[in-house]
């Protein structure tokens, strides 16, 4: 599919179909069963293989980013948005090479991304697992599993321990999450042993920020209410941001 073809269907999606001829039906470019080679390129299979269905939409997605988004004569900001257990399962580091090109301008993630995106930089190992696993068999040895990572469940304890203490050198007042957000990654840079593997950390250090519209719903936020036991009186407002 080439750039005019992306932009022919997007034009054409207001159309009324009642006006459509069969020509006009059948005008869109014509599926080929291309073959693959060892030497091929991700631009090249993008262009030539994701012909229809969602490799299709995987195809616009990826012309818009790279030909409209990525443009330097357009300026335009660009955001990116984690939902689901990315970090965990190492995809951070994509995240990473994103904002070290310059291709994120801010990111909007869950709580619990970040928080287990910590755990990389502090050099807490999660491992491959399966997914069929008894939980209670796990939980008395001492292994936390999400869906088929497992890891220590010393990871958690130790990691909101330095949450806890980082907390400790910020204001005690509300503020917004991206000023959360950032101090940790500075801690991060300044005490993890592994920085360069978490997005918080690289965040920090390429100046882009990550905002948490639901604070509370992560380890993050719960130390947050943690501290607040013991008189601390730092919240985090997401109006701030």
């Amino acid at each position: 599919m080439h750039h005019q073809d992306y932009m022919h269907h997007k034009d054409n999606s207001n159309i009324d179909n009642h006006e459509l001829s069969q020509g006009d039906y059948l005008s869109g470019a014509q599926i080929v069963p291309r073959r693959v080679h060892a030497d091929m390129t991700v631009a090249e299979l993008i262009d030539q293989q994701f012909q229809a269905y969602n490799s299709a939409r995987l195809n616009e997605a990826a012309r818009l980013y790279a030909q409209e988004m990525l443009d330097p004569e357009k300026d335009v900001t660009i955001g990116l948005t984690m939902a689901g257990a990315l970090t965990p399962a190492g995809l951070g580091g994509c995240v990473i090479t994103l904002m070290e090109n310059g291709f994120v301008d801010f990111i909007i993630s869950t709580g619990a991304n970040l928080y287990h995106d910590m755990h990389y930089a502090l050099a807490m190992t999660l491992h491959r697992g399966d997914f069929r696993l008894d939980d209670t068999k796990l939980q008395e040895e001492g292994v936390i599993r999400i869906y088929d990572i497992l890891f220590k469940d010393s990871v958690l304890l130790d990691t909101d321990a330095f949450v806890r203490e980082c907390l400790k050198s910020l204001p005690n007042r509300p503020i917004a999450t991206s000023e959360l957000h950032h101090h940790l990654g500075t801690q991060l840079l300044k005490a993890g042993v592994n920085p360069e593997y978490s997005v918080l950390a690289q965040a920090a250090r390429w100046n882009v920020p990550i905002y948490t519209s639901s604070p509370g719903d992560s380890s993050i936020g719960m130390n947050v209410a943690r501290n607040a036991l013991d008189g601390s009186l730092l919240t985090l407002d997401p109006l701030a941001d």
